[in-house]
């Protein structure tokens, strides 16, 4: 049993990951948007073309959250649907050109915060604690599958 003075991992884990989504609200709330718009344009630029659907499936939100957050961003001009071209039910989302200084910006955030996070760590135990956490994100994802 670990004891009780020593830190948790997952409660560190937790918190890190807390810290990090508060100062990216901040962030994006200081360019007139919302992290889950931030969150919703990487997205789209790793998989463009994928459905509301699949959307929310990824950023494990409700298909009308989706549509809420896609309603904003196209209206900001950032993100157009498409028709599918096999099933005319089915949109596609698409990032348009304007995004391209959003995305800019979101990468230099995310540099601020890698090395802010990151700060008096070795490239050696940076390298070990990333080994570390692709092992447990391994593991949980295994145990998923398992379980599902």
């Amino acid at each position: 049993m670990p004891d009780a003075d020593e830190p948790n991992l997952l409660i560190l884990l937790n918190d890190v990951a807390r810290l990090l989504r508060t100062l990216a609200d901040r962030r994006a709330r200081a360019h007139g948007m919302t992290r889950a718009q931030w969150m919703t344009l990487l997205r789209l630029r790793r998989g463009g073309g994928m459905t509301q659907r699949e959307l929310a499936e990824i950023l494990e939100v409700e298909p009308i959250t989706v549509g809420r957050l896609v309603d904003r961003l196209t209206a900001r001009g950032m993100v157009e649907r498409r028709a599918d071209p096999a099933d005319r039910r089915v949109w596609r989302l698409h990032l348009t050109p304007a995004t391209a200084p959003v995305l800019a910006e979101i990468e230099q955030v995310r540099i601020a915060f890698d090395a802010m996070a990151t700060a008096g760590l070795t490239p050696e135990r940076r390298g070990a604690v990333t080994e570390a956490l692709l092992l447990m994100k391994s593991n949980l994802l295994a145990a998923s599958a398992e379980a599902a």
